[in-house]
């Protein structure tokens, strides 16, 4: 994975997720928010928005531990590339 989709991926799915999950929580506490385009878990009902934002927290720390573990593949096959490369480059048989 190129390192600017990986930052690009981690920043979208960090803002979407804080804004669906903690955020949502704080702004239904403080301030009885009942819905917003930015928060659309709080256009339900209670219990439900808590369960729906704390689902999102969950799927939120998933999705970045899915793109960490991608982004350490493909830097370790990079590594691999250019280690068999210099290798070669520098055999000579």
């Amino acid at each position: 994975m190129n390192e600017a989709w990986y930052r690009l991926l981690s920043i979208l799915v960090f803002t979407a997720g804080f804004w669906e999950g903690p955020a949502a929580i704080l702004y239904r506490i403080v301030g009885d928010d009942h819905g917003h385009p930015m928060r659309p878990v709080n256009y339900l009902d209670a219990p439900w928005n808590f369960v729906a934002s704390g689902a999102a927290i969950v799927i939120t720390v998933a999705l970045l531990a899915v793109l960490d573990k991608g982004r350490e593949k493909a830097l370790a096959r990079e590594r691999d590339a250019g280690a068999t490369r210099a290798h070669a480059g520098t055999h000579t048989g």
